[in-house]
């Protein structure tokens, strides 16, 4: 069992937009190495949390770090120590696949040396050296979201935030796709999955599951299977929401 260091760690946060709550009083830890599914239903504000962990958009309130940073005041070193990847944009269209690769190395602050060994590395493993100088736009989805995350993970971040990054592609992609997470995973990322797939809950360590704003449960696949007598994360979302 790995060692149960927080990474994440998230106490009473609230996410008000005038008198809606999109966040009702979280509280959570995410450990070093482990990956941690965010699952709910569209709407039950797992984007929201998602960025205020990132340093993209502030909490009304509560008290939360990541990788040791606080999300109030340290959003800079947050984003520094992380990488995130979200299902509607993270490649730019126009750019080629090497353009994009260089555009977000520098984002990350990589030296120039560093970034070409891990962009030739990262390019020989996804088997796409031979399309470097093809625009992302004409690549097939699939092939767009296995570079976005490697993109995401290309400075070695402690933690990559994924929101929704398997939205809109087929079983089998979805399933190469994780075995690129379990990868990240090998090399000590920490990986944060927000997903409305419940087979897809079945991969992560430990999963949360978000009704209307909250977290309604939280353990893993296994004991949550236990719990509410079910075959299948399906029929544990489906008890919940109920």
């Amino acid at each position: 069992m790995m060692q149960k260091e927080p990474v994440i760690i998230v106490k009473n946060m609230v996410k008000k937009f005038g008198n809606f709550v999109a966040n009702d009083n979280l509280s959570f830890e995410v450990y070093k190495g482990e990956i941690f599914g965010f699952i709910g239903a569209n709407g039950a504000g797992k984007t929201t949390a998602i960025r205020i962990l990132c340093g993209l958009s502030s909490p009304t309130s509560g008290k939360m770090t990541v990788a040791g940073f606080d999300v109030f005041r340290q959003t800079e070193k947050i984003k520094q120590n992380i990488g995130y990847m979200s299902q509607k944009f993270s490649l730019y269209e126009d750019l080629t696949v090497y353009e994009n690769i260089r555009f977000y190395g520098g984002v990350y602050g990589m030296k120039i040396a560093e970034r070409k060994a891990r962009t030739t590395e990262m390019l020989k493993r996804l088997d796409l050296t031979d399309y470097e100088n093809r625009k992302i736009g004409d690549l097939p989805l699939g092939w767009k979201q296995k570079l976005a995350f490697s993109i995401a993970i290309l400075h070695s971040p402690k933690i990559v935030f994924l929101d929704e990054p398997t939205g809109g592609v087929d079983p089998i992609t979805r399933r190469q796709f994780w075995n690129l997470i379990y990868e990240a995973v090998e090399k000590g990322i920490t990986v944060f999955v927000t997903t409305h797939y419940m087979d897809e809950a079945e991969y992560c360590d430990r999963v949360s599951i978000m009704a209307e704003g909250r977290i309604v449960a939280l353990d893993t696949p296994q004991k949550l299977k236990e719990q509410y007598n079910a075959n299948n994360m399906d029929e544990v979302f489906l008890k919940i929401a109920r």
